[in-house]
């Protein structure tokens, strides 16, 4: 399945629904959409914005990321800090707004230290050394 079907976001949404045993207008209510447009997500016509699917994914009780990936929102990883984003996602001492600070300061350092590891590296203690006197 490639990763920009939106019918298999709505399926997938579905199936998560059906296993928390919600009908579709109680995830609608706990999402805080329309059981209308709730209803067309599943059925792959519509493809809900971030914050829609934080909303679906809170009120199912899963990760905001894994929506964001059946989305196409987001790569999937190979297990990356997915405990960690797992945590931050489920804080409940912490607003969604804090939340995505934090996944966004986590996703900087992350391609900060991918592109200082594949850069060339300078030593500067190396350097500092080599200018001091014995004495």
């Amino acid at each position: 399945m490639a990763s920009l079907n939106v019918g298999s976001l709505g399926e997938y949404i579905r199936e998560q629904r059906r296993n928390a045993q919600y009908s579709l207008r109680q995830l609608a209510e706990a999402a805080g959409v329309s059981n209308p447009y709730l209803s067309q997500i599943e059925r792959g016509l519509r493809k809900p914005s971030a914050e829609i699917l934080q909303q679906i994914a809170k009120a199912l009780r899963i990760s905001a990321e894994t929506l964001y990936v059946q989305a196409g929102i987001l790569e999937e990883r190979r297990g990356e800090g997915l405990e960690l984003r797992a945590s931050i996602l489920a804080d409940p001492l912490i607003n969604e707004q804090q939340k995505q600070a934090l996944l966004a300061v986590y996703d900087a350092f992350l391609k900060e230290n991918a592109a200082s590891a594949s850069g060339p590296t300078t030593d500067g203690a190396a350097t500092q050394n080599t200018h001091r006197e014995d004495r």
